[in-house]
């Protein structure tokens, strides 16, 4: 008895074994921290270079100051601790990444690659049990006739009713091993639905800003292009009094023709923008969407703090997949490793035998069977061999993704921070040539009304202001936009409120009534 319960103990535990190596996680090939000093250290609102004294007193003179705008704190809290309703202010804006979520058909085919993957583990794990089935058969037999003496005829059949089980003993962990691989897989696609969430609210956000911005453009366009009818007019009314040069008059329609066909460049870049941002919202824009704020009035969270690259490690879902791809192809080496070994196999049957189908169940009839099995490679053309190698080269591949994953976050992050710590200053001066090229247009249309100068200088000045209201409008969307990046580099976008419990990464979506069986059978596959 004593000798079973050793034997019975052994089992189990190298049942409990793998042959998988020891996982120990890459360094990551990145500096211990962000880059320090010079763009870096400028602060988001930072004021412009003091010895820019002619701009100073121009914004005296009036010219506005976006750099001055009022900005939210985060407080100190983590991008991840940020719920995106806590970044976004715009009413509208929130609203469409609401609609996103529900709708956007990449999220859902993410979704449902975690449910695909929580079923192939749960497949996977199965055979670690063993497998119970009914079993019922009907045998035709025929013996040569020196044999068939003690059965009434011949061919004769014989019937059987009972219950089939097997099962493999896991002794080198090799189904162990699959079980583990199975599971790194269905974690790394849980965490790459999270990052296709989380990177659709940033990228809804982004559009969104876009079609803001070409909003603009297509203000100050439509402007130029009055601003540039009116002086047509005026100069061919002097063309027509003999009073203006046809010079001055072609110089006139340049400026008309260009922003006519700017126009219809901005126009078109508007319906474009338009339709990504429904691409990715998965419907029509709602007719009832809340009033939204303008392009220079969206005042999003501009000093969350970097924190150090190793957090990046637990907060960025791409990474957090990379290394769960990692521990699968580990795992797997363990599984090939355990093919170089005996595969131990239990089968045993209990059930009814009888040669006639009336005779089953009756008294003597029981029939049982027990085959154990040992089968142990010999000669297999090199196939286990082959795949130990290619088990080995691919973990060393999934070592080099999981490290350009890292080096990639650290990329995003320090191109954000670089961008946060000048994008302000820009912004003011442009502000500040944006007021500097319109006081020049005003004053070059006074002279030319006058009679001091050609229509050359009103020309030249009003392609400059047109030039400038331009560059401003893009560095204010591009300010923006990387806020929003950042944000999202920095693994925020997954929870919808701050304070939140986070949910886990393999978590459903709520599709809406239209989907709901769909939604009812991820939350309950697992």
């Amino acid at each position: 008895m004593h000798k079973l319960s050793v034997i019975a103990a052994a089992t189990a535990l190298l049942a409990g074994c793998t042959m998988a190596p020891w996982y120990h996680r890459p360094e990551a090939p990145v500096s211990q921290t962000f880059p320090q000093g010079g763009v870096y250290d400028t602060q988001p609102g930072a004021t412009s270079n003091p010895g820019q004294t002619g701009a100073s007193d121009a914004m005296e003179a009036g010219a506005p100051n976006g750099a001055e705008q009022s900005a939210r704190s985060a407080n100190n809290a983590a991008a991840t601790e940020i719920g995106w309703r806590d970044f976004f202010v715009d009413p509208r804006l929130q609203k469409l990444v609401e609609i996103a979520l529900k709708n956007n058909r990449d999220l859902r085919v993410s979704v449902l690659n975690v449910d695909a993957a929580r079923a192939q583990y749960q497949i996977t794990r199965a055979d670690l049990f063993p497998t119970i089935n009914g079993v019922g058969t009907d045998t035709r037999n025929r013996l040569p006739k020196n044999l068939a003496t003690n059965y009434p005829t011949n061919p004769y059949s014989v019937y059987n009713v009972g219950l089939q089980a097997s099962w493999e003993i896991d002794f080198w962990g090799r189904v162990r091993s699959l079980k583990d691989q199975a599971l790194a897989q269905y974690l790394s696609t849980a965490q790459a639905r999270k990052a296709a969430e989380i990177t659709l609210v940033s990228q809804v956000a982004d559009q969104y800003l876009t079609m803001l911005s070409d909003d603009d453009l297509l203000k100050v366009t439509q402007d130029t292009l009055k601003t540039a009818q009116d002086s047509y007019r005026i100069t061919k009314a002097q063309f027509d009094t003999g009073t203006g040069t046809e010079l001055d008059l072609r110089q006139a329609q340049t400026v008309v023709e260009t922003a006519q066909a700017n126009l219809q460049a901005q126009l078109r870049a508007r319906a474009q923008a338009e339709n990504a941002l429904v691409l990715l919202i998965g419907e029509p824009l709602p007719a009832d969407l809340p009033q939204g704020l303008p392009l220079d009035g969206q005042n999003l969270l501009s000093d969350i703090p970097a924190g150090l690259p190793s957090d990046l490690l637990a907060r960025r879902p791409d990474i957090m997949e990379a290394e769960q791809n990692l521990l699968a192809a580990n795992a797997n080496i363990g599984a090939a490793r355990a093919a170089f070994f005996p595969k131990i196999s239990l089968t045993a049957a209990f059930g009814t035998e009888s040669l006639s189908l009336g005779g089953l169940f009756k008294a003597g009839t029981a029939a049982w069977s027990f085959v154990p099995q040992v089968s142990l490679p010999i000669f297999a053309g090199g196939s286990n061999i082959a795949n130990l190698q290619l088990a080995n080269v691919e973990k060393r591949i999934e070592i080099a993704d999981y490290e350009k994953a890292i080096q990639s976050a650290f990329r995003e992050v320090a191109d954000g921070l670089a961008a946060r710590g000048t994008y302000d200053q820009q912004i003011t001066a442009l502000e500040r040539s944006t007021f500097a090229n319109q006081r020049g247009l005003d004053l070059s249309e006074l002279r030319y009304k006058n009679g001091v100068d050609s229509y050359l200088p009103v020309l030249t000045a009003q392609t400059s202001l047109y030039s400038a209201q331009q560059s401003l409008i893009t560095a204010r969307l591009a300010r923006l936009t990387n806020l929003v990046d950042l944000y999202r580099a920095l693994g925020g976008g997954w929870i919808e409120h701050a304070g939140e419990t986070p949910r886990p990464a393999d978590a459903p979506v709520d599709y809406g009534a239209a989907s709901a069986p769909v939604a009812a059978s991820a939350a309950t596959a697992g």
